[in-house]
């Protein structure tokens, strides 16, 4: 079977599901997207390697795994997203030491937050693009209405197990209001109080004005 190669597109969340959050892989090569749904701890997890002038003052989870993979110089060579059954994703982790090549089995969000700290590439086979990629169309970051349309359109997918795109780290409305001052203050202890999840959107809103 032929393996298709996928990127991170973005991380999209609901509004009225608390922890409902929906991870879009774009395959590199084409126009599809592949929606997995995903908890909030993995979404911030993801959004925190993705937003790479955010660091946490103590490695979480997925840093540590990776501190200690380096220690013992195991690297991970790939993630592959290798099966799809009643709408849950399975993925294996290709790991490698001492030129010696091994498979393990991980949740497709824990291996995909890993693959990001390990810049590793991350493939998925066609027969699961052709099964459940979906095709999506979006407008750009300057469409402030979008937000909210999507985040609308966000939780009524997510209520039948799937997902719709949106910009990584969408803004609320609160923080359109605010200083760039006040945006960089309140990045500041978002970070201090280990709340990754605000300090993404933060640091997204604090993008948009450069």
């Amino acid at each position: 079977m032929s393996l298709v190669r996928l990127k991170i597109k973005g991380i999209s969340y609901s509004q009225t599901q608390n922890g409902a959050y929906a991870l879009i892989l774009n395959e590199v090569e084409g126009d599809r997207k592949l929606p997995i749904v995903i908890g909030a701890f993995e979404a911030q997890s993801i959004a925190i390697a993705l937003e790479k002038e955010i660091k946490p003052p103590r490695p979480l989870t997925h840093d540590l795994f990776k501190n200690f993979a380096d220690r013992f110089q195991i690297v991970i060579k790939q993630v592959i997203i290798h099966k799809l059954v009643d709408g849950v994703f399975y993925s294996s982790i290709i790991c490698e030491r001492d030129n010696v090549e091994e498979i393990i089995d991980a949740r497709t969000s824990d291996a995909i937050a890993l693959a990001l700290r390990f810049d590793a590439p991350i493939f998925t086979y066609k027969t699961i693009l052709d099964k459940a990629g979906i095709f999506l169309k979006f407008s750009s970051k300057e469409d402030e209405e979008k937000d909210e349309d999507d985040s609308i359109v966000v939780d009524e997918i997510l209520q039948e197990g799937e997902a719709v795109e949106i910009e990584s780290g969408a803004a609320s409305h609160g923080y359109r209001e605010m200083s760039l001052d006040e945006l960089h203050k309140e990045l500041d202890k978002a970070v201090a109080n280990e709340d990754y999840e605000k300090a993404a959107k933060l640091r997204d809103e604090i993008s948009k004005r450069k």
